[in-house]
């Protein structure tokens, strides 16, 4: 019985931890967006469903890295899919030339300063990087 109650113990610990490893997303734009952008925008950006923000202005979506704790968090919250499902998403898009993938960008500083230069793209990142150069219009 002893064993059973620290597996049990152990188990339970562990799955906190993995909650807890969880990091937020933001997504972020440039500090001149004015357009108040909701989650189906966002995920319609994802998925090239539209290239423009709610107000018309082009918009230029920046993905991350396949496989990255970040990538697979936004995937799963904003865009209700797993990375198997994005992947054969994008593959069907290209292979029909109906669509290109956005650009990918390795590391949160990149985005934030590629946002932070260009009024037109969007991004994400952990949330505990943003900062005044962006301006967070949702997290997950």
């Amino acid at each position: 019985m002893k064993h059973f109650t620290k597996r049990l113990l152990c188990a339970s610990l562990l799955s906190l931890l993995a909650g807890a490893a969880q990091a937020e997303i933001a997504v972020i734009v440039n500090p001149a967006n004015g357009d108040t952008i909701t989650k189906d925008d966002i995920s319609a950006l994802y998925l090239a469903k539209t290239k423009t923000f709610p107000g018309g202005k082009n918009a230029i979506p920046l993905d991350r890295p396949e496989g990255s704790p970040t990538r697979v968090e936004f995937v799963s919250k904003v865009i209700d899919k797993d990375e198997a499902q994005m992947k054969s998403y994008w593959s069907r898009l290209i292979f029909t030339g109906k669509g290109v993938p956005p650009k990918v960008v390795e590391t949160d500083a990149e985005v934030k300063d590629m946002v932070a230069r260009n009024p037109d793209t969007i991004g994400f990142i952990d949330a505990a990087a943003a900062d005044a150069t962006v301006k967070v219009v949702a997290k997950f």
